[in-house]
């Protein structure tokens, strides 16, 4: 398999010692989002079920269960180690995904199962992916983030390409309980992976922070505990401004795509009528997504992230969330929410999401899986469930979606100036690490 790794060399600047942690990552990341993927159709469709007019309930619903389960979890990655830890969450998810299914089989209390099929997997999805990330940006240093996480994001794309997909095909003819029996299987295909990376990455030098309790000589990042208390991301957050910036970063690109999200859910809601054909279209949006996202992270991530830099990612998601504004609400049609949806979605995931995972290379381990995941679940979701009831309140004053996009162009310009300074942080403890 010469000619692979060469071509992997050549594509992605990586040394042979990296080639192994870096397919194992990408095959990691496909299971994880191609069973994700193969439910998010199915959850933007169960959403409808109740009317979109409740929406703004479920992200409400959606960030209370995220209150409730991060002290667990906060809890549960300070007692255990992550190789231990991380397989556990997966499977526990895995378990609920099998219910879910027989619940759909059984066809027992639709509505209500919908509702709460909406607020697990909006869980489900946020905490498998934060822990992905905190795993690589665990055992990846930050120079090594730029040239790989790239390629290793493409094979979440590809998962995102191979989901849809399978939804697509089968949502309609088998049901919707054989999907969630599939997504359950990649699972734990994502679980083997994840050890799989562990063991490639086993020899490098720890691309640790301070708040580490050792194990035993010649363990590993993943065999040691990150020790701190069940509130310890609450803490981390609050005493550093440099997660702070990244706090603000992630509500304004939630506050944006939940305004997109309930005009997308209107525009949908209006034009089709009946669950199958909504989930069918879902699926069509994630696939065409992933096709470009795929293209874009194999062609351009990695040199983008080299040459233009973190700075530059991080801007072109406002720069895309603006273009998106304005094409709907100029046009709103369900052409013109595919088309903007589309490109803004792929942008963020192909360039500005590896360029955010960037900026958690430099701080602590106890950040990385603690703050991060608190970040990543409860900062996400609480976003959500603000941006759903203003969203409302805004509908509620007769203030329509063109009126949104131009109360959106301030915003615009200071996530730019946030993004510039989060990557100037990012080089000054890059600095300040490197001369330790």
């Amino acid at each position: 398999m010469s000619w692979l790794h060469q071509l992997l060399v050549r594509a992605t600047g990586a040394g042979r010692h990296e080639i192994a942690a870096m397919l194992w990552g990408f095959a990691y990341f496909f299971c994880l989002l191609s069973g994700y993927y193969l439910l998010r159709p199915l959850r933007d469709a169960m959403g409808l079920v109740g009317g979109a007019n409740r929406l703004q309930w479920l992200f409400t619903a959606t960030f209370v269960a995220m209150l409730l389960l991060v002290p667990v979890f906060g809890a549960i990655a300070a007692r255990w180690p992550p190789r231990r830890f991380v397989p556990v969450v997966y499977r526990f998810f895995a378990l609920n995904i099998l219910v879910f299914g027989l619940l759909f089989a059984t066809g027992v209390q639709e509505v209500a199962v919908s509702r709460v099929f909406f607020v697990w997997i909006s869980v489900f999805n946020l905490f498998v992916v934060s822990i992905f990330w905190s795993v690589l940006a665990d055992n990846f240093s930050n120079e090594q983030g730029r040239r790989l996480f790239g390629f290793i994001a493409a094979g979440g794309t590809a998962g995102a390409l191979a989901g849809p997909a399978i939804a697509a095909l089968l949502a309609v003819q088998f049901g919707v309980a054989v999907l969630t029996l599939i997504a359950a299987v990649l699972l734990e295909c994502a679980v083997q992976c994840f050890r799989g990376l562990l063991s490639a990455t086993a020899g490098w030098q720890p691309n640790s922070g301070s708040n580490v309790q050792r194990g035993a000589p010649g363990s590993t990042p993943a065999d040691e505990r990150l020790g701190g208390g069940i509130f310890g991301g609450v803490k981390l957050i609050l005493r550093d401004r440099y997660l702070l910036g990244i706090v603000l970063f992630l509500l304004l690109h939630t506050f944006a795509s939940t305004l997109l999200y309930f005009e997308q859910a209107r525009i949908v809601a209006a034009a089709l009528a009946d669950t199958a054909a909504r989930t069918r279209l879902f699926a069509i949006v994630d696939f065409s997504v992933s096709c470009l996202t795929i293209l874009l992270q194999l062609l351009i991530t990695g040199r983008f992230l080299k040459y233009a830099g973190v700075a530059a990612a991080l801007a072109l998601l406002p720069l895309a969330g603006m273009l998106a504004f304005a094409g709907i609400a100029l046009w709103p049609t369900l052409a013109m929410l595919v088309a903007v949806q589309t490109l803004r979605r792929s942008v963020d995931y192909a360039i500005v999401r590896p360029g955010r995972e960037v900026l958690f290379t430099v701080v602590s381990r106890e950040a990385k899986y603690k703050a991060k995941s608190v970040i990543e679940t409860v900062v996400y979701r609480g976003g959500d469930a603000v941006s759903g009831w203003i969203s409302a309140a805004l509908t509620g004053l007769g203030v329509g979606f063109a009126g949104i996009a131009l109360l959106f162009v301030p915003l615009t310009a200071l996530w730019v100036m946030l993004s510039k300074r989060l990557a100037a942080g990012m080089e000054e403890r890059k600095i300040h690490e490197d001369t330790e």
